[in-house]
């Protein structure tokens, strides 16, 4: 199989980037992108990003690194500012906010033409297969670490 290393964005100095098409699937009867479109291109740029940077579900999931692990949304808070509409094309941007423990929190942002859309800031968990926290075997740590910014913000 050919691999097409576009499908999974792009990493810049600030963050991951992963374009999107809104299709008709994505709106609701108004034409509008439906709130819950958000959260599946939000989950696209955070694996795409683990994916680009060296974790990968699959290995984290069959215990490839250990144990069996996971990552699982703790919290999202979401702060839609303008709304897209089916045919545009989005920048969904994921970068690093912080990395402690067994928690990661992620900022994410979509913008259309450089226009902020949507805000989110994620925590995720890393978990056992039995649901406990948990922390990352250290070469995995080691990479995402590599991806913490030096406290700036995306926008």
């Amino acid at each position: 199989m050919t691999e097409w290393p576009d499908l999974a964005g792009r990493l810049d100095a600030e963050s991951h980037v992963l374009p999107v098409r809104v299709y008709y699937e994505d709106t609701d009867f108004t034409g509008i992108v439906y709130h819950g479109a958000y959260v599946r291109f939000f989950e696209r740029a955070r694996s795409d990003f683990l994916r680009l940077i060296g974790i990968h579900h699959k290995e984290l999931a069959d215990g490839d690194h250990g144990v069996s692990l996971a990552f699982a949304v703790r919290t999202m808070t979401l702060d839609f500012r303008k709304p897209a509409r089916i045919d545009d094309i989005l920048e969904v941007r994921t970068g690093l906010a912080e990395y402690r423990g067994a928690r990661v929190r992620l900022d994410q942002r979509i913008y259309r033409d450089g226009e902020l859309l949507v805000v989110a800031d994620v925590t995720v968990a890393v978990i056992t297969s039995e649901g406990r926290p948990t922390r990352l075997p250290q070469i995995l740590a080691d990479k995402l670490l590599a991806h913490m910014p030096d406290e700036r913000p995306m926008d």
